[in-house]
């Protein structure tokens, strides 16, 4: 059955069906990280949100272009237009070249998010390798009016592109209340208003990182890379533009303005943002103290956590919540996290220990038969992934039941429970069984039990008591593990 997949539009604030402009192909853009520190948990939430996004697009059909960036250059520490380069200043304080710097911090991004099982895009296009189509998205925007040069820098004049267009349709500001408050600070320097921002900086002699240009040796604005680049990749209008809310203003905003400037028309169809991650009710941040790395998430290396966590408890905890809505973290959250992930990959294991018989009771059919519809449904509705985890839980408490011989299932039925909740699990959401603690913590107590039990046999072997031996042999047997008597002993293996 095709599905049909409705998305939140962050630009007409609502729910929208889903259609490509060049069906079945999809082109999505996606803000990756500033590569200037280590990734943290407010750099899982996106990676995860559209890799689940990237992975259902594909499972319905869609050929899919996912171009997902990094910024090395032109992020500034104050805003988009004034202090240092962020990578540029940690290349100082660590005696480093620049590059060193962003290989270093791409490098340690793409381990966290391989352990969090995000696949990777099918671009990944680095600012500096783009500052040839920066500029000349620059030199289009100046030749059509909506930029002027000051003092060997370019910046984008809002006032006059809003009298022609309007901008803040995606964030809903008000620019007039924007203009007039900026009117009232002193000292607005290169730019004819305040709000005006840079398209390209003119380098000061202490500025590491510079390019030629017809203007100054200097370096793009932050905000021309993803125009630019989504551009040169995905064509002049694509489907999808994602990254997290905070950028909705400024950076999405002036990409929008940027693209109608440039040519004309806007260049994205649909803008999705995911919500963001607080600590205790409050935004992560280094200045409160409560900023932490998904390092020290996978270590417990961290004063605020009281244990570690693996990759994929966090990975749950993340869908766990929809996209859009708020994500506190706790450690009770995560523990919870982890019992939830614990539960489901326990359902999963235990799917091969189910003997099926001859028919369904009725309500396990009822479950089985309607799992698979469900789960789309929360898909397509703006990819609900915790009501699909809620119906893969009811699922579970399908297979207690049938492991307590408390429900029946036929082959037919067990084999569709398999594949529903194998597809939705591993294929769609990406948890995986290699979580670290849990799952080797699961090997591990398989381990101790089945050993015991093998030395309890082992005395009735040594007592003649073959009737006990065998009916031990035979109950693990049913419940998935092959024993093997040898002359060393006894082995014994756990069948997939």
């Amino acid at each position: 059955m095709e599905q049909k997949l409705l998305i939140y539009n962050t630009l007409s604030r609502s729910k929208q069906l889903f259609e490509p402009i060049h069906a079945p192909n999809v082109g999505m853009y996606v803000c990756g990280p500033t590569v200037y520190g280590d990734p943290h948990l407010g750099h899982a939430r996106p990676a995860i949100t559209f890799d689940v996004l990237f992975r259902y697009l594909k499972h319905i059909g869609y050929k899919v272009r996912y171009v997902r960036n990094i910024t090395d250059v032109g992020h500034l520490e104050h805003d988009a237009d004034d202090g240092d380069d962020k990578i540029a200043k940690k290349a100082r304080l660590e005696q480093l070249e620049p590059m060193e710097i962003a290989q270093h911090y791409t490098n340690r991004y793409h381990e966290a998010m391989k352990a969090l099982n995000v696949l990777p895009p099918s671009i990944e296009p680095h600012a500096t390798g783009h500052i040839i189509e920066q500029e000349q998205l620059v030199k289009e925007i100046l030749d059509n009016g909506y930029a002027y040069e000051s003092q060997g820098s370019v910046y984008f004049d809002i006032e006059k592109y809003n009298r022609d267009h309007k901008y803040g349709i995606l964030s809903g500001r008000n620019l007039d209340d924007v203009i007039n408050n900026s009117r009232e600070l002193d000292g607005v320097g290169e730019k004819h208003n305040q709000v005006d921002f840079a398209l390209w900086k003119k380098a000061q002699p202490e500025h590491i990182m510079r390019w030629p240009s017809p203007w100054s040796d200097g370096f793009p604005g932050w905000h021309c890379e993803c125009t630019a680049m989504g551009r040169k990749y995905l064509g002049r209008q694509f489907d999808i533009h994602g990254g997290g809310m905070d950028l909705v203003f400024p950076h999405h905003e002036c990409e929008i303005a940027q693209a109608v400037a440039s040519q004309g028309e806007p260049m994205v169809r649909y803008w999705m943002h995911n919500n963001m991650i607080t600590i205790n009710g409050q935004k992560m941040g280094k200045s409160l103290g409560n900023f932490i790395t998904l390092e020290q998430f996978f270590t417990g290396s961290h004063p605020l956590l009281k244990q570690s966590f693996s990759p994929m408890a966090i990975r749950f905890f993340i869908l766990s919540a929809h996209y859009r809505g708020t994500v506190d973290f706790s450690n009770d959250a995560l523990v919870a996290s982890e019992k939830g992930l614990e539960r489901l990959m326990n359902g999963l294991h235990d799917l091969d220990r189910i003997q099926p018989q001859a028919d369904c009771d009725a309500e396990t059919k009822r479950v089985v038969k309607q799992l698979r519809q469900k789960c789309y449904d929360a898909m397509n509705d703006d990819l609900a992934t915790p009501l699909v985890i809620s119906h893969l839980f009811e699922a579970c408490s399908v297979v207690n039941k049938l492991l307590d011989h408390k429900a029946t299932i036929c082959a037919e039925c067990l084999d569709e429970l398999k594949q529903t909740m194998r597809l939705f699990a591993f294929d769609i959401l990406g948890l995986t069984d290699d979580k670290g603690s849990t799952g080797e913590a699961r090997e591990e107590a398989f381990g101790k039990v089945v050993d015991m039990v093998l030395e309890l046999r082992s005395k009735a072997r040594a007592n003649k008591d073959w009737v006990t031996c065998d009916q031990i042999r035979d109950a693990l047997k049913a419940s998935g593990f092959e024993v093997k008597d040898t002359k060393d002993g006894c082995v014994w293996k756990l069948n997939k």
